[in-house]
């Protein structure tokens, strides 16, 4: 699919009165993986299909609904044990790990990419499953967010998480606003964030941190920072003509709030146009 189809059918999805997740999620594949086909897209929403009908039958035969205990329970041991997805330290080192399809295919990414899964799995059953982005960690939430509830942790298998290990994940107190179910675009902001976190990391892979940013910036709410990391990363690519046209927009766009620092960011701009004599 062409970079112009791309982001266009991501900006129609993010601005969609439903944002699908995993349509976005799925655009990111198409943007970041040249191989990515239409194939490969019903693969991948195959795969989920088939994890679904495993956890479902994992369930309890009772008949009743299940409690948040044994709907975590049968995600843990079919996502976690039997079918191996999980984290490792050295998968913040890839790419592929912010990438659905490649998470599905090697079993491992990032904490926010497994709790797609999750909540992908939990969709296609009618699972009460969310999730939840914890400050620093992305986990899932199971049950009913503002009732009996409880959180599991897709990085490590889907282990449950108790209020002290909340805590230790983030770093110190949970705020309640951060149990809240993390709605689509937010958790796809996160994953572009990822990418960009990743790139910006590796000189070489400016043109990753370009097209990453470039579709946060289609999202509805996105920071306004982020007009100046683009401009920043066309610079960076050699495209001095547009960076500083960029750096003179942003700089308009703080003026009335940081008039000291769109002066800074105008100097940029001029010191950038001066590469082109």
């Amino acid at each position: 699919m062409e970079e112009t189809a791309v982001r266009l059918r991501f900006a129609a999805e993010a601005r969609s009165e439903r944002p699908d997740l995993a349509a976005l999620c799925l655009l990111v594949c198409t943007r970041a993986d040249p191989a990515f086909d239409e194939k490969a897209r019903q693969d991948t929403l195959r795969g989920l299909d088939r994890l679904a009908d495993r956890v479902g039958a994992r369930l309890p035969s009772s008949g009743g609904e299940p409690t948040p205990q044994e709907w975590a329970a049968a995600f843990a041991d079919v996502l976690g044990t039997r079918c191996g997805l999980h984290g490792r330290a050295s998968d913040y080192e890839r790419l592929e790990s912010s990438l659905l399809h490649a998470v599905l295919r090697r079993r491992r990414g990032l904490p926010i990419l497994l709790s797609v899964v999750w909540t992908e799995v939990g969709r296609r059953l009618g699972a009460p499953v969310y999730g939840v982005a914890l400050p620093g960690h992305f986990v899932v939430g199971v049950g009913d967010p503002h009732g009996r509830y409880v959180l599991a942790d897709p990085f490590h298998g889907g282990v449950p998480v108790s209020g002290d290990d909340a805590e230790r994940l983030a770093g110190g107190p949970v705020p309640p606003r951060a149990l809240e179910p993390a709605a689509p675009l937010d958790v796809i902001g996160r994953v572009l964030g990822s990418i960009r976190t990743w790139a910006a990391a590796r000189p070489e892979q400016t043109a990753v941190g370009l097209w990453a940013t470039d579709l946060a910036l289609l999202l509805p709410r996105h920071p306004a920072r982020l007009r100046l990391e683009r401009a920043q990363l066309l610079v960076q690519r050699g495209d001095f003509l547009a960076g500083a046209d960029g750096l003179d927009a942003y700089a308009e766009l703080i003026e009335a709030v940081d008039p000291e620092a769109a002066g800074k960011i105008r100097h940029q701009a001029r010191a950038t146009r001066a590469l082109l004599n």
